[in-house]
């Protein structure tokens, strides 16, 4: 009968004591395996993602003489005839920075400027692939004709420490554009993010702040990447701050074009894309393009652009924002740039 005891459902009066204290001590454990599944499930998101395979890009391709410019179509002044024009360079401009800012909102809309060629997956070569080469990377990069840039987005690049090096041994003349948004949004954005592909996290508030509403935990990524301070301190060991272009991501939804401005006269082009390139999506809540690059049709951005924000109490927020407020404003000292997030 004693080997029976273990069984649930067990017959007669046994029932009520079936498993005993073992059976207790399991139910107990339950919630807290739940917990820790959830949290490994968010860890595996979170952590850096690794090189793509080599099959998945094209090899580097071997040096060879192209001619310096080819014919333009006349119907569509700027743009080459064919995409197999010019040749590869390495990336005159990067956008380093940061996730969930408005960097991809950034490339499209520099897309349609004729004078520019940009890479549009994340290559992340300086912070996951970078033992694969320079010549891998420029293979990577569109054809470009004298005159044109080459630019290509990374946003984690800005968070990594050994990509200023890296970058700077490529080319010490690179521009860097960094998109910087309220540190509290972003980080609320970021989680929106993981929640939409893990769901069943423990609150924002949860993961912010370690013991309750105890010291705020700087090792959870998403409250990380918000010390803008800190991560230009280390860039500008590297680069000195005339090569950087610090891009308002609230601005670049308020006013595109006047961004988009600061970002072409940066990139020493003329001001091709403007106010006439852009209408607000109400839906969405930010800019859409009235024309997308090689198509006559409105283009925004897909629908995990603009996804909503989970509610975060607002005790969390303020917390949040006492906590950001002196980093917010050694950024605004280091950059010579008010955001207006204080």
């Amino acid at each position: 009968m004693a080997g029976s005891g273990g069984l649930p459902g067990g017959a007669g009066g046994s029932q009520g004591t079936v498993g005993g204290p073992g059976a207790a001590l399991r139910a107990s454990r339950a919630p807290l395996l739940f917990a820790a599944l959830v949290l490994g499930a968010y860890c595996l998101c979170a952590l850096p993602g690794r090189c793509p395979p080599a099959g998945r890009v094209p090899a580097p391709a071997p040096a060879r003489a192209e001619p310096p410019r080819a014919s333009r179509s006349p119907g569509a002044p700027g743009l080459p005839v064919a995409s197999g024009s010019g040749r590869r360079r390495f990336p005159q401009a990067l956008i380093v920075g940061v996730k969930k800012g408005g960097t991809r909102a950034l490339l499209e809309f520099l897309r349609l400027h004729p004078d520019i060629r940009a890479l549009g997956s994340e290559p992340h070569f300086f912070d996951r692939c970078y033992e694969r080469g320079l010549a891998w990377y420029r293979s990577l990069m569109p054809r470009t004709l004298d005159g044109q840039i080459t630019l290509e987005k990374t946003p984690s690049y800005f968070v990594t420490r050994e990509a200023p090096r890296r970058i700077h041994s490529m080319s010490p003349a690179t521009k860097l554009i960094v998109v910087v948004r309220n540190p509290v949004t972003r980080a609320i954005s970021d989680y929106a993010q993981t929640l939409s592909k893990t769901p069943g996290l423990p609150s924002f508030g949860a993961l912010a702040f370690r013991r309750g509403l105890g010291p705020v935990d700087t090792a959870w990524s998403a409250v990380r990447i918000g010390l803008y301070a800190q991560h230009l301190d280390n860039w500008l060991r590297h680069f000195p701050l005339s090569r950087f272009l610090f891009v308002s991501g609230e601005r670049l939804v308020s006013d595109p074009a006047g961004e988009l401005g600061r970002v072409q006269d940066f990139l020493g082009l003329k001001r091709v894309v403007t106010d006439k390139h852009f209408y607000f999506n109400a839906t969405k809540g930010f800019p859409c393009l009235k024309k997308a690059q090689g198509s006559g049709r409105p283009h925004c951005l897909g629908k995990s652009k603009g996804r909503p924000h989970p509610r975060v109490p607002e005790a969390v927020v303020q917390r949040l924002r006492a906590f950001y407020r002196p980093f917010n404003r050694k950024f605004y000292q280091m950059t010579g740039q008010d955001f207006g997030w204080d």
